[in-house]
């Protein structure tokens, strides 16, 4: 970014006050090692994670749902005829399996430093370290010597996105301190330097505090701590299984003394200190050669010294961080505040008063796309990306793969905002998931090919969930393979269609070819038993009661039309499977068209069911607006104007399930709809309502069974997705829209380095709420179509081409 001012010219989070929790923590990560880090002057709480330390483990040769062929007829027979109650009763013998060792994502550890003014007394003191909550509280009796009231300091913290660094400047007695940290890729450890402005200013104790039961922490020499530990916990599993870990921490130290006491490092009287830890676990490991990795990891990073590690960092991240640029209009005086105090005023005063911050919620997007996935990652971001509060591992949700929105809207930006290379563990992961569904197709239903259901972990769990009004949403897996369609419409790498799309689609396909039914009065070709996530509907008078399957949701609906037409498209583009484009062709034809409700709404149910929740969080059925594009202002008028309706009879809705996702899902589709004022009122309300004092987004207690506000991440990524939506649309074919959902309240500004469908890269600028300038870089050859308002222009790029275009979208320059 390139902004006047100096706090808007680089795009920062931060803080005058301390982190005494972690939603006040600020998140670091190098795409598998993850922290939220809280700073205080006078004490430093890393809350540490790793993408693969979860609990559970594969349930080989357990029971499963055994429902097949016949048992399937039975439960359709019962829908077909009405009867939900016995068609429930049905699914629950045949498709509802005991819940496994499914296991969850779980913090590791707490790394705790306690600064103090220096001298051998500190070593003697007790230490503190947070609770559960976050919270931070003593170890021992009595307090550190000589430790002060933090709030009477200078401080300041922060985290700049450009360079993904995080720095805290303050006083503990005796002087300034300055810390620095960062989770290096390059060099797979996290990495800390504390500096004083006095010689002999820096004096510390660092301890280890286990977040799972087992968990040991042991001193290797004088300047080391290595720690062991396993991710058991006993709501989603048994208690006894789980990923192990083995990391190390080793302090350096230029002056001063190092020594180890009570099981903690002790630093006095150092110019300088730096930190570094690794961690390793025996996730997929098939020797043990893993139990050695932080040592070596360590050893490397020792060697390399804090400056080159801070060099390769940088050189590593801040070229993909780059690649996107933008200004949404002046913040000069909110810019100049804290974060947290601008988040107050974008909830006092609204968004028109601080455009900036919205710019800055994209871009923290991206950083935490960048921190959470990196090309080679080990797995995909999960509902919390690869940090965890620990709220949802202690309750009836789990910090897992949900596959009703949550993952797939972790990924609704990656590829517009420029970092498409964060796909790649999740294409990894749908070829796994397409691996591990093919016998829960064939257990559960008969079929060959492969599906999964409502949500997911790192065991390969792809059956029914372990209750009917949830679990049997047969679509989940497909829905989340959608993601491999938007990474080929991208960057239309033929090598990755043919090697890893293709494959996994075609084989999605084949199980939907043959586990869909014709129905028996309408002739249409359809899904079920399914449910649309997750809500419940009403097929007769309310107080008949309210049921969740039924055959043909609209969502089942959408999700296989866009399997069928792009697997089709993608045989006849490869040359291959003659007889299944045939078989494609004769489904596609079959398929129930998107309906409107007897109130103008588009139905979420093959028939007009009144919902038994209309306050519901869920908005399933909308998927035809976004991602997909089987809804458009311009080409469907009728279906999109029924599509406001359903988004104007939620939220009337006094009782709305008000969360993170659905903020987002509502800017996403205004977006889209082209109302660019609307879109902007619920990203605000997100960024100012739904997010922590971080940023980082939550779902609100009460709903869902959420017994606290739990971070979701989600909320980022959706919000992200909906804000370069409001500025750019991109379709397949090379349709590119120009500002279609610019609002009031961006009347000047400019984004660079946005991605566009068709392997296109885009820069606009504008004025008084007009376009000034475009430029369209072409990476591969085709016809494009830009469209802004009523305008349009067609024309002929070629590989490696640049295209300017003037406010009126006459071309400039080629």
């Amino acid at each position: 970014m390139e902004m006047r001012g100096a706090e808007q010219g680089i795009p920062k989070l931060w803080y005058d006050k301390p982190a005494v929790a972690w939603p006040q923590g600020l998140p670091v990560g190098n795409g598998r090692i993850g922290a939220v880090v809280m700073a205080a002057p006078d004490r430093e709480v890393w809350n540490l994670t790793e993408s693969t330390y979860w609990s559970g483990q594969a349930e080989e040769g357990a029971p499963a749902a055994t429902g097949g062929k016949a048992a399937l007829a039975a439960i359709r027979e019962r829908l077909f005829a009405g009867d939900y109650a016995g068609a429930d009763r049905l699914a629950k013998q045949a498709l509802q399996p005991p819940k496994p060792n499914f296991g969850t994502h779980l913090a590791m550890c707490e790394v705790v430093i306690e600064f103090a003014g220096g001298g051998e007394e500190m070593a003697e003191s007790g230490i503190g370290v947070s609770d559960r909550s976050g919270e931070l509280a003593p170890l021992g009796d009595s307090k550190p010597t000589g430790v002060v009231d933090a709030s009477c300091l200078p401080f300041r913290r922060e985290l700049d996105l450009s360079t993904a660094l995080l720095k805290t400047t303050g006083d503990p007695p005796g002087s300034t301190l300055v810390r620095e940290l960062f989770a290096s890729h390059a060099d797979d450890v996290l990495v800390s330097r504390i500096g004083s402005e006095a010689a002999g200013g820096v004096s510390f104790t660092l301890g280890i505090a286990g977040l799972t039961p087992e968990f040991a922490v042991s001193a290797e020499g004088e300047t080391a701590l290595e720690f062991r530990g396993r991710a058991t916990e006993t709501v989603h599993s048994d208690g006894s299984c789980g990923v192990s870990c083995r990391g190390r921490v080793e302090v350096e130290t230029r002056g001063g003394r190092i020594r180890v006491h009570d099981g903690r490092l002790v630093v006095m009287g150092a110019d300088e200190a730096c930190i570094y830890l690794a961690v390793a676990t025996d996730y997929r490991r098939e020797s043990r050669a893993w139990e050695r990795a932080a040592r070596l990891q360590t050893a490397l990073a020792l060697s390399k010294g804090y400056d080159r590690l801070r060099a390769d960092h940088i050189a590593d991240y801040a070229p993909l961080f780059r690649r996107v640029s933008i200004e949404l209009g002046p913040s000069e005086e909110a810019a100049k505040l804290p974060t947290d105090q601008r988040l107050q005023r974008l909830r006092e005063e609204g968004s028109s008063s601080d455009p900036q911050l919205i710019a800055l919620f994209l871009q923290y997007g991206r950083y935490l796309t960048l921190a959470g996935a990196r090309e080679d990652s080990p797995l995909p971001l999960h509902l919390q990306g690869i940090w965890n509060d620990g709220e949802a591992c202690r309750m009836g949700w789990s910090c897992d793969y949900h596959l009703d929105v949550n993952t797939e809207m972790n990924y609704y930006p990656t590829e517009v905002v420029h970092l498409g290379e964060s796909h790649m563990p999740l294409m990894r992961y749908l070829e796994e998931l397409a691996h591990a569904g093919r016998q829960t197709a064939r257990d559960a239903y008969g079929s060959p090919g492969w599906v999964a259901h409502v949500f997911s972990n790192v065991w390969g769990f792809t059956e029914p969930g372990w209750d009917t009004s949830w679990g049997l949403n047969v679509t989940g897996g497909l829905w989340l393979s959608m993601q491999m369609i938007e990474h080929y419409r991208y960057g239309l790498d033929q090598e990755f269609l043919k090697r890893q799309a293709y494959p996994v689609l075609r084989e999605a396909a084949l199980f939907f070819l043959d586990y869909m039914t014709v129905h028996p009065k309408s002739g249409w070709l359809v899904t079920g038993p399914s449910n649309s996530p997750e809500n419940h509907f009403y097929p007769g008078r309310p107080e008949e009661g309210d049921w969740q399957l039924s055959m043909g949701t609209t969502m089942d609906q959408e999700l296989v039309r866009e399997l069928f037409t792009f697997c089709l498209e993608a045989a006849e583009l490869l040359e291959v499977d003659v007889e299944l484009r045939a078989r494609l062709t004769s489904a596609i034809s079959l398929l129930p068209p998107l309906q409107i409700g007897q109130n103008g709404q588009l139905q979420e149910w093959l028939e007009d069911f009144a919902e038994a929740q209309p306050e519901h969080r869920h908005l399933s059925h909308l998927f035809a607006l976004y991602p997909a594009h089987q809804i458009t202002p311009g080409e469907t008028p009728e279906l999109a104007a029924a599509a406001r309706v359903t988004l104007e009879n939620r939220m009337q809705q006094d009782e709305l399930e008000d969360i993170e996702f659905t903020a987002a899902l509502f800017g996403l589709f205004f977006a889209r709809l082209q109302d660019g004022d609307r879109a902007l009122k619920h990203i605000s309300h997100l960024v100012g309502e739904l997010c922590f004092d971080n940023l980082l987004s939550y779902s609100k207690a009460g709903i869902a069974g959420a017994e606290t506000n739990i971070f979701v991440i989600d909320g980022n990524f959706g919000g992200t997705a909906a804000i370069a939506e409001m500025l750019l649309q991109s379709r397949p074919g090379g349709e590119i829209h120009l500002l279609p959902a610019l609002p009031a309240a961006w009347p000047t500004g400019r984004v660079t380095g946005l991605r566009a469908k068709g392997n296109a890269e885009v820069d606009l600028a504008w004025e008084a709420g007009r376009l000034t300038g475009a430029a369209v870089r072409t990476f591969s050859p085709g016809m494009f179509t830009l469209y802004l308002g009523g305008r349009r222009v067609t024309f002929e790029a070629k590989a490696g081409g640049e295209y300017r275009f003037d406010g009126t979208l006459t071309l400039q320059t080629v």
